[in-house]
């Protein structure tokens, strides 16, 4: 393909990528706000993120299969139009429970654009370019990051929370747009895959005992679970225990995605001198020293807003090499089913994050302790079950191989 057609496909598959990100970090900083107006706490507001990481996970294994089914687009639009409908019911909600319900709602439409999304880069690109289509993706997701929670801050602060969610509503419609005009259709429906229980529920098995996917899967879930840790913990921690504005916070959580996107890109080069399965290693180790010292720090009591800034930057730049070459791995061995695949490893990482993200809303109390020590926990989990599951692949497929090679199922 023509390197225009390349970037186009890029912005719109990184558009769709963005849309989970951007639903998760425009509303961090509005944290205080809806507490205050809904009558409840921060960290009850916390579980309408928990509630959206839940929908997700739940999503993910629903869309997959019909991916498969239908093709890319039909589920994709169906998806779209719940996403929209569920952020006009987020801004006009009035009690948390009902927020968090509508969350949940939300996140099940959003999903089916990161599914379709990921599931699209192994039907467009040679398995060879995966790994760094998913950095070049991930630099398209940091303006997530980047912006989101700034202008989050900024609309919470002029025209209260309500607004943010009417933004995203606004932005579901333009993706839905852009995806009916100019995305083609990259996969033709296979008629042959059933939507009966049972047979999903095989095709999934038959993914998941893939030791090549359920390695890496489970690798980058984990992983990146300290970064819902941070995202979780992160609002609390910066409005409650060191005392920043929603606007603040927003740019602070802005300076810390540049670590996060930056390494990724960084990756993109890094692949042309060693192999996903060496970056995925040494990422890791470095992500577990980080977080062991960066405990050890708060244990101490030693924690600082800059000291804490820069462990932070430290963390997530581990996880913006770790991600995208455990994603590549993970799929590498699928042709027919990535849908599904794709499906399953966005599930068990939003199962991650969830859990941990529920695990961080019990603590009431404003401390750096409990999303510190998460973060420690799911580094040092996740190169335990890598170094346990690479004994179990008997012959790995890499991404620098053809497509072909891939097709083993």
């Amino acid at each position: 393909m023509s390197r225009k057609t390349y970037v186009f496909l890029i912005l719109i598959l990184g558009s769709l990528t963005a849309l989970g990100p951007f639903s998760i970090d425009m509303y961090l900083p509005g944290f205080p706000a809806i507490a205050k107006d809904l009558h409840t706490t921060a960290a009850k507001v916390s579980l309408s993120l928990s509630g959206f990481f839940i929908g997700i996970s739940l999503g993910q294994l629903l869309y997959g299969p019909l991916l498969d089914r239908f093709g890319r687009k039909k589920p994709l639009y169906v998806g779209l139009v719940i996403y929209i409908l569920a952020s006009v019911g987020c801004a006009y909600t009035e009690s948390i429970d009902s927020l968090i319900f509508m969350r949940v709602i939300q996140a099940i439409g959003s999903c089916a654009a990161s599914v379709a999304s990921i599931a699209m880069v192994r039907d467009l690109f040679p398995v060879k370019d995966n790994a760094k289509v998913f950095s070049l993706l991930l630099l398209v997701v940091g303006a997530s990051p980047m912006i989101a929670p700034t202008v989050g801050g900024y609309v919470t602060s002029v025209f209260g929370w309500e607004m943010v969610f009417m933004i995203l509503m606004g932005m579901g419609l333009l993706i839905l747009l852009a995806v009916f005009l100019w995305l083609p259709d990259s996969y033709q429906p296979d008629s042959s895959i059933s939507l009966k229980p049972k047979p999903i529920l095989q095709n999934f098995w038959k993914v998941l005992r893939e030791p090549q996917f359920y390695t890496y899967a489970f690798t980058g879930a984990i992983a990146f679970a300290g970064l819902f840790a941070y995202v979780s913990g992160s609002p609390i921690l910066f409005m409650e225990v060191f005392h920043t504005d929603e606007k603040v916070y927003g740019w602070i959580f802005a300076f810390l995605s540049v670590g996060f996107i930056g390494s990724s890109q960084v990756n993109t080069l890094v692949l042309n001198r060693y192999k996903s399965e060496q970056i995925v290693r040494v990422a890791l180790m470095s992500q577990v020293l980080i977080a062991l010292t960066f405990l050890v720090v708060a244990l101490n009591g030693w924690l600082t807003l800059p000291i804490t800034l820069v462990f932070l930057f430290l963390f997530l730049s581990c996880i913006g090499f770790t991600n995208p070459n455990a994603s590549a791995l993970s799929l590498a061995p699928f042709a027919k089913n990535a849908g599904s695949a794709s499906a399953l490893m966005g599930a068990v990482q939003m199962g991650m994050g969830t859990l941990i993200s529920v695990l961080m809303s019990q603590f009431e109390e404003p401390s750096a302790l409990p999303m510190v020590a998460a973060m420690a926990g799911s580094a040092s989990l996740a190169l335990l079950v890598l170094l346990v599951g690479k004994k179990t692949i008997k012959q790995q497929v890499e991404v620098q191989q053809d497509a072909e090679a891939a097709f083993l199922h």
